[in-house]
């Protein structure tokens, strides 16, 4: 067995910065690729790249995504912030360098979906269009309104966001509503830098303590 790498919380204080927000951003392990889509009140479209995405609860259906502390270029984050909308699409091979380079900081009034290459997708027609646009590339996108903007303690920001329409291809639907991620190409982040693809290895049966663990690799059969 090979040696262990330990750092203590002075240790970890230590390391050179970028350094140490390598190795801290791989420490929970592979992360959700999404793009936060928002426009500001011009109907500019932006979008960036997150890995900091949460389920927070199925019923009401909210979802949590973390921004690190807001500078003035930080124009994705305030526009959700003054609109109060925005969208989570997933991020997949075919996107996955497009994706990454709208963590470049680009200049107010720049567009992150021209800047790359991506194309904005607005839900709904008319005065019903949903103010944000998500990603048309995505196989799975979702709007969201915000609940609560909470801020954290390292001057983070915490976006609660209410899931107000999901927009997924069809054949991703398995029969009792699991959302098959790997045949719609959905991939994660490890640390800052790195993306994976998905491999299936098994679903699992709901967990009782009188009853033993049941895999069907067989990610279409769905449970009762």
């Amino acid at each position: 067995m090979s040696e262990r790498a330990t750092w203590d919380r002075e240790g970890l204080a230590a390391l050179p910065q970028r350094h140490r927000a390598r190795l801290v951003n791989s420490l929970s392990g592979y992360k959700s690729a999404n793009l936060v889509g928002t426009a500001d009140a011009d109907g500019v479209p932006a979008c960036c790249i997150v890995s900091s995405v949460v389920h927070l609860g199925s019923n009401p259906a909210l979802l949590g995504v973390v921004f690190r502390p807001p500078g003035d270029d930080s124009h994705n984050y305030h526009n959700l912030a003054s609109t109060g909308y925005f969208t989570l699409s997933h991020v997949t091979e075919a996107i996955h360098e497009a994706a990454h380079q709208t963590s470049a900081r680009y200049a107010a009034g720049v567009s992150e979906f021209d800047a790359v290459g991506l194309t904005p997708h607005w839900y709904g027609e008319g005065e019903a269009r949903f103010p944000a646009p998500a990603v048309a590339e995505s196989p799975v996108r979702i709007g969201l309104t915000v609940e609560e903007n909470l801020l954290l303690p390292n001057r983070c920001r915490f976006a609660i966001g209410a899931i107000q329409w999901v927009d997924v291809d069809e054949a991703l639907l398995c029969t009792d509503g699991f959302l098959d991620l790997a045949e719609a190409g959905t991939i994660a982040i490890g640390g800052l830098d790195a993306y994976h693809t998905a491999d299936r290895l098994a679903r699992l049966s709901y967990a009782k303590p009188d009853r033993p663990v049941e895999a069907r690799t067989d990610f279409r059969d769905g449970w009762d």
